[in-house]
């Protein structure tokens, strides 16, 4: 009995070892890189067209996604035949890394010029207040009868 566990012990670790170095890189899947890589022809991701080029992307994905090809190594490929403009994001280097920071600066200073307004806005002062108590535009004849007729009504 424990011969026969040991067998099969023996025998699994065998075949699992060729499986493993098979694909030492991490798998990659065509699911994946269709959302990754553009269509030369209709312009949107892979994942969104059916044209006879996008077809054919997908096959040169899967063939090399069967080869453990890493995500990397695939679009390098693709890049050295249709060019940079394959891949849906641009690059992180050079002047393809505007693409990245142009908008991130855009909001930044939309939110800068935001909060300086606001600032400028809570810091208005509010319209000067007279120095005595509000007058009752009354001239001051009249103003002593009226508290003359109010007295006698206390």
């Amino acid at each position: 009995m424990i011969v026969r566990f040991l067998a099969v012990v023996a025998a699994s670790l065998v075949l699992a070892a060729p499986a493993t170095a098979a694909c030492a890189h991490p798998r990659t899947s065509l699911g994946y890189l269709q959302g990754q890589v553009m269509c030369p022809t209709c312009h949107t991701t892979l994942d969104m067209s059916d044209s006879q080029a996008a077809q054919q992307i997908k096959g040169f994905i899967a063939k090399k996604v069967a080869a453990c090809w890493t995500a990397k190594q695939i679009e390098s490929a693709l890049v050295a035949h249709y060019g940079q403009q394959i891949l849906a994001a641009p690059s992180h280097k050079g002047f393809d890394l505007l693409a990245w920071w142009l908008p991130i600066a855009g909001v930044l200073a939309g939110a800068l010029v935001l909060a300086v307004g606001v600032w400028r806005w809570s810091r208005r002062k509010e319209p000067e207040e007279p120095d005595g108590p509000p007058g009752s535009g009354l001239d001051e004849e009249t103003e002593r009868r009226l508290d003359d007729l109010l007295a006698r009504f206390d």
